[in-house]
Order: C-alpha cells, then structure tokens, then sequence
C-alpha cells in the first residue's frame, strides 16, 4: 500500500499576503503533496492576486498547486493542475485546456459509478466524501470508509478523502486506503498552529 500523503485546502476566505506566511509555516511542518486553492465567489483577478502571491511558494517546495473548478484560470496561471467538480467543467474540458502533463482530479462523492467514469476517462486521481462533517461547506454526500478501501483494492488510480478531516479522526480513513487525505480546517484551525497539524498527520500517515 502507497503512503498516504497530505493534500492541502486553502481556506474559503484569504487574504494573500498574510496567508502566503501561514502557508510556509504550514509547508515548514512536514511532507505535503498538493495545495489546492479553493476560493468560490470572488473575481476572477483576486483569484489570480492569490495565485500569483502562493504558487510560488508551494512550487518552491515541491508541492503541486492545484485550482479549484477554473480549468481556464489555471491553464493561464501556470498551475499544476485543476480540480473539477460533477458540477464544474468537465473532464474532458479540463484535460482539453491543460494537456496531457497537468493534474486533473474529479470529485466523485459517494459513488463509485462516477469515480469508475472519471478514472477511465483519464482522471489522475478521484475523490471521495464529505467522510465526516463539515464547516468549510454543505456536503453533498455522506461516504464511507469502505469505499476507500474498496477503491484502492480493485483500482489503480489514486483516491482523495476529504470532508472534515482532522488528526483526530484521519486514522480510519488512512486505515482504508487513502492515497491523500484533503484536509482545510483540520490544518488552519489546529489549536497549536498549522506546521503542528502538518507535522502531526505525517506522524499518523
């Protein structure tokens, strides 16, 4: 079984020049696969403002940057992929605007269905949830741990847990199968900072 990883949510409100020096303390903690910044609602130049101010850093420390739902914004941005929901842009979108070399990752909720659809189509990895409640928005779906561990059985492409996912309650999900566990509270609202949360998953991964 393949090491499971941490995959970093930016908060839903930043504010970038502040945020860049939370993000190299967090970075500072331990291993971290990918950030993805996940910013819903705002134009698209504060989306770019943020980008230009935290692509660098997660870059610099081998960590891929990932957008949230804008295959367009990150193609221009020079992101290492996107993230696209069921209801965002397409796979096939995706891939289109960002080539074969790019990171494409779909959610895929509870259903094993549309994670099958996905990881045929090309998908470089799926994700499953919300697994345990969440603040940062209203999930969709409930899932299940067994359908990580179902996954990661009979599948080949990686899985993504997200949805409330804390230090305390990561254990059953790395248990399962998860290839990265996408954490956003878990790490930015952790009692003794974030470089501690990072620091602390890494020690349960």
């Amino acid at each position: 079984m393949s090491q499971c990883r941490l995959y970093l949510i930016t908060p839903p409100r930043i504010e970038p020049k502040s945020f860049a020096e939370t993000l190299k303390g967090a970075l500072g903690g331990g291993d971290v696969a990918s950030l993805q910044l996940r910013l819903k609602d705002i134009p698209d130049d504060e989306i770019m403002r943020a980008a230009d101010a935290l692509l660098p850093i997660a870059q610099r420390a081998g960590v891929a940057f990932i957008l949230n739902d804008r295959p367009d914004l990150a193609a221009r941005m020079g992101a290492d992929g996107v993230h696209v929901g069921q209801e965002d842009a397409s796979y096939v979108d995706a891939r289109a605007l960002l080539g074969r070399d790019r990171i494409v990752g779909v959610t895929c909720h509870d259903s094993r269905h549309l994670a099958i659809e996905a990881s045929d189509a090309g998908a470089d990895y799926v994700a499953f949830g919300a697994f345990f409640p969440t603040q940062t928005k209203e999930p969709k779906t409930r899932a299940e741990p067994e359908l990580l561990q179902w996954w990661s059985q009979t599948m080949v492409v990686p899985c993504v847990a997200i949805g409330g996912i804390t230090v305390e309650n990561c254990g059953v999900l790395i248990e399962a199968g998860a290839d990265f566990l996408a954490v956003a509270a878990g790490v930015w609202d952790y009692p003794q900072g974030p470089a501690a949360a990072v620091k602390a998953f890494n020690a349960l991964m």
